[in-house]
Order: C-alpha cells, then structure tokens, then sequence
C-alpha cells in the first residue's frame, strides 16, 4: 500500500482491534462498539480528514444511528414481535408441525429451502421477518432451541438471494452501475444457474452441518421455564357456552383436551373417574386436569379460552368472574415455610383480594391429588401458576407467603390481536414489496400500528429493541467513514491491482472473490460492492478476459456476509431472537464463506471457459 498515512494505519488498527474483541467477548458488545466510535472521533480530532472536499467532523461517526438501515431492523424486529405476542403465524406453524410430526427435518429442511427458492424473487429481508415466528413456534413445538434454526434462516435467503439480479440490493446495484459503463449486459438470470450452483452447495452445509454447529442457546427466563414436563393440577368450570359443552369421551380420552390429563370429573355430588365411557361434559361440571405450564397457557390465551384465569378460585371467592384486565403475566411463586397459606385451601384464603393475581395451577412434586383444586390443601413447597397484570405480578416480590420466581414471568399472547397484527403485517410486506413506499417508511408505519391497535404496549416495545444491534449497526457506518476519509478502502483496491498483474484470470478471480468476501463481513456489502465494480472492470481489462465473470464474482463475493452479524441485515434479524453471540456467526458463518470461495474458484475457469 503505497499511499498508507498514520490515520489510515491507527484506522485499520482500531477496526482490526474492535473485531477481535468482538470475537472474543471478554466486554459487552456494545461497550466495545462505543469504544470503537470514540476512538475513531479522537482520531480524527488529532488528524483532520475530509472527504468529497467536507471537512469531517466529530458528530459525523454518529451518523450511523440515524441510518435508515438501522431504523428498518429495529421497526422490523418491532413488528415480529407483534405477530409473536399476538400467535398470529400460529395456525401455519401449526399446518408444518401437523405435517412433520416427530420428523423435525420435515419441519424445518422444506420450509428452508421454500425460503430459500422464494428468496430469489423477493428482498430477503421481509422473507426472513414472515418466516421467523414460524420457525420460533415450530422449535418451540419440538422441544428445540430456535438458535439451531434461525441462522440458516437468515443464511439460506442469502444464498437463494444470489442467484437473480432482484435476489438483493448489492445484485441490483452492482448490475446497475456495471451496465451503466456499456462494457457489460447484467439481466435478470445472467448469473442464476452459476448461482444456483453455489446455492446448491451452501445449502448442503447450512441444512446439514450448520445446524449441529450451533449451540442450543438460551436466555435464563426459557432455560427456567423451558419444557421439562412438570405437571399442574387445574380445574376448568364448564359454564353454557363453554367451547367444552358437549364434548364427547373418545376411548377414554376428550378429543379437546388431548395434551392434557383428566384426572377427575365433579358432576354435583358424584365424581367421574377414569376411564371415561360414554361421558359427555354438560355445564355445571368441574374437569380437573394435570398439564403442563404451556399447555395451560395455550388454553388460558385462546380466543375462547378453555381455562379462564380465575377458574381455580372458589365460585364463592371475590375473585369471581375477575380475571386480571390488560395483559395477562402467568408467573409461578412457591408456598414460603411459615406461610398463611399452608394447611388451607384456596378457597379458604384471600390471595385474590390481597394481591390481585388468580391461581391458574398447583404443582406438588410428592404426589398429585385426585380431587378438586380448590379442595387442596397447600404445603410448604407447592408451586403455584399464578396470573394477573405485570404491576400485580411485581408486587408478590414483597409478599411473605410466597416466594415469587422472577424470571418465571411470562404474558400470554393476546390471540384476541392476532388478526389485526396479520392484517398490518400483510399491508407492510405489500407495500414495501410492490415499491409504493419504501421498506423504512412501511416499518416505521406498521410499528405504530401495532401499538396503536393494541397488539403491543410500550414497555414490550421497548424491550424488543437489541441494544447490540444499534450498537454494531452505528460503530461499523463509523468504521466505514473513517476508512473512506482517510482513503483505506482504495488504498486496499489499489493493492489487489497491483497483485493481479501478470497472474492467470483464475487466480485474479479468486482472489477478487477473497478480498470482497472478508470486506463485506466488516463493512456495508451495498458500499463494498459499489467500491469494487470500477476495480473489477479494471481487472478485467488487465487479465484480457471478458468483463462478465468479474462482475459475477463480485456480486457472488458481496454476498458472503455470513461471519459477522453486521455482514447482512438479516443476520441482525435473527440474532436477538436466536440468541446469538458475535462469535457465533464468526464461528458458524466463516466456513460458509470459505465454501463458496473454494466453489467458485473450482468451478468459474470452466463455467467462463478461462
């Protein structure tokens, strides 16, 4: 690098820095991001720069929080999180499990490559955003962490992505100013069955390897209400009009009830027991099931539910017909030692008039009683399935009878939502779609819609909002200014020039390949790949060969965003909801990319015929 300076050197130096300690994880991402733009604002307060003749200030490496990109991620994330708090992709997730059963590669290896394929036609970033909530319920379903399945969601749209002049934004726009020098014709499906080569490949890896790659991976709330078969007990009062009313015992069991056990029937007077012949619920009946934690949930969240949240209080409680209002918390506390509550039964207690919250369900680890819930008398120990609102929940921490399980705390879907959150959902991928408004102008108006229309509050919209995500996002728009003012990125340019004279087009081609594919993880891939066009072309006229295979292997090469989450947006997407770590998609992602290089510098001398 012939042109290299001291603020291009300490620029390179700070990016390099901040990749390894993002890599390592020794400090919080964003402490390490926020290091980053500091740095780079003293730098360039001890070395001014300018760039296109403008002096470069130190509030312009703030810029990036203000990027639309990062305003899109955040509104999408947003919306996703409405379908999810609404189960408004619930009835498809469900189809998909209905079909894979106990096959969960059925689940998920279909859906994938559907993606994929549809990812070629269609921005990547809505198709990963509608397929999210689905692949979170449908690993949900099969007792999986969503961190196995949602980065080869975000990698297979890549690489379906790669295959059509339309499949991304870096396709179109290499295509765009490639074509606008008259050196080269780039159409629709110039590169689509090369392409679809190295898709081929990449899928191979990203179905069948990046899965068992991945750690299963999550946060301390799912790990302490994760699925580990613990049963309740819970009685659901069949009342007129109850969605149970006439349901039928088929060899023993209630179709309607069917991931739940029923242990008891209270007819009046007279218990039913198992096995159940011939019976028929009727109102005024008690069914007393054993369920897990989800499951009840499910039947306390449906549009008409089967458990109401106050069903396992006393019918001559106050908490009679007084369900919490708003959003409902379930959380599970357990009976303190010493408690007022040991010895009596629900019924003989005010829990609902002193806190406000219901029990929905009782768990007893020695045994569990065959009578009605209400008629339990509790013990030191016993878990109780406890709902009401977020503030009632929050106030069982000061409770003396019951210790309350923070972290247990979760609020149920409120499914009454889901079709407004599918219609705004809908309208937001229309729009954006068929370009009568742009995709930031499309999120930002479908974020508030949801709020607006209920289907989320303001402290669940907030807390979807990653804080590692805008901080990546901000720190790498710094990263990329700095390179550009002080002339990094051309002075990289002019030494792979000077590397390719006199070298066979093959290795000219790979290397191109190599140098894009590690800078389009760092920087922005659209930023790149604009950079790189003119140099592709210029490459091209050195080596003798035809411009086409140069500018194919840059878009290819662009594309590679798989090591970093800053690489892509839909790395970004999927890295709040998976879990995942920086080192992660280092870890996961680089072999990937290493992949399709080696595909492409194999097969490109005989595809070009060089």
């Amino acid at each position: 690098m012939e042109n290299l300076n001291i603020p291009m050197i300490l620029t390179f130096v700070i990016i390099g820095f901040t990749i390894v300690l993002y890599a390592l994880e020794r400090v919080a991402i964003e402490i390490v991001a926020l290091g980053s733009i500091v740095a780079l604002m003293l730098l360039f307060m001890a070395f001014p720069q300018t760039l296109n003749g403008t002096p470069i200030r130190p509030e312009d490496f703030l810029s990036g929080f203000s990027n639309q990109a990062l305003i899109t991620v955040i509104c999408l994330l947003i919306v996703g999180q409405g379908l999810f708090q609404t189960d408004a992709l619930d009835k498809p997730a469900q189809a998909i499990l209905r079909i894979s059963k106990q096959r969960r590669w059925l689940a998920t290896g279909p859906l994938l490559i559907t993606v994929g394929i549809v990812s070629a036609f269609l921005n990547n970033t809505p198709v990963v955003v509608i397929t999210l909530p689905i692949l979170t319920t449908v690993a949900a379903a099969h007792n999986t962490s969503s961190s196995r399945f949602l980065m080869p969601l975000s990698f297979i749209t890549i690489l379906g992505g790669m295959t059509t002049m339309i499949g991304s934004s870096t396709n179109l726009l290499v295509a765009n100013v490639a074509n606008a020098t008259g050196e080269v014709r780039i159409n629709f499906f110039t590169f689509t069955a090369f392409g679809s080569i190295l898709a081929a490949v990449g899928a191979v890896y990203v179905l069948v390897i990046l899965p068992r790659l991945l750690k299963p991976r999550q946060t301390m709330a799912e790990e302490f209400t994760g699925k580990d078969g613990r049963q309740f007990i819970a009685q659901i009062p069949i009342v007129y009009g109850h969605p149970l009313v006439g349901e039928k015992a088929v060899a023993g069991m209630f179709p309607a009830l069917k991931e739940m056990t029923v242990r008891l029937i209270q007819r009046g007077e007279r218990p039913l027991l198992p096995p159940f012949e011939d019976v028929q619920l009727q109102p005024g009946d008690t069914v007393i099931v054993a369920a897990t934690r989800d499951t009840l949930t499910r039947a306390i969240s449906q549009r008409h539910p089967l458990l109401p949240a106050d069903a396992n209080e006393s019918p001559t409680s106050e908490a009679e017909h007084a369900s919490p209002s708003g959003t409902l918390t379930l959380a599970e506390a357990v009976i303190a030692p010493g408690s007022r509550l040991i010895g009596r039964t629900l019924s003989m207690t005010s829990f609902h008039a002193d806190t406000g919250c219901v029990v929905t369900g009782l768990q007893r680890r020695s045994r569990m009683p065959r009578m009605p819930m209400t008629d339990i008398r509790m013990e030191s120990g016993d878990v109780l399935l406890i709902a009401g609102n977020r503030e009632e929940i929050n106030r069982l921490r000061g409770n003396r009878d019951v210790l309350l399980m923070d972290w247990s705390a979760t609020e149920l879907p409120q499914r009454q939502y889901a079709r407004r959150a599918l219609a705004i959902f809908v309208a937001m991928i229309t729009l954006a779609v068929s370009g009568v408004v742009p995709i930031v102008v499309a999120s930002i108006a479908a974020t508030l819609a949801m709020i607006m229309c209920g289907c989320l509050n303001i402290r669940q919209t907030l807390r979807t909002i990653d804080s590692r995500i805008f901080m990546l996002i901000g720190a790498s728009i710094a990263a990329s200014l700095a390179l550009e003012a002080t002339g990094g990125d051309n002075a990289i340019a002019q030494t792979l020039l000077n590397i390719a004279d006199g070298r066979s087009p093959a290795f000219v081609l790979s290397l191109l390949f190599a140098v894009v594919a590690v800078l389009t993880n760092l920087l922005s891939n659209n930023a790149t790949a604009v950079l790189f066009t003119p140099i592709a072309i210029e490459m091209a006229h050195r080596t003798g060969v035809p411009v086409e295979p140069f500018i194919v292997c840059l878009i290819f090469a662009a594309n590679c965003s798989f090591a970093t989450p800053i690489g892509y947006q839909t790395n970004l997407i999927v890295m709040g909801p998976g879990h995942y770590r920086f080192s992660d998609f280092l870890f996961a992602g680089t072999p990937l990319a290493i992949i399709i290089w080696l595909t492409f510098s194999i097969v490109a001398p005989y595809y070009y015929n060089l």
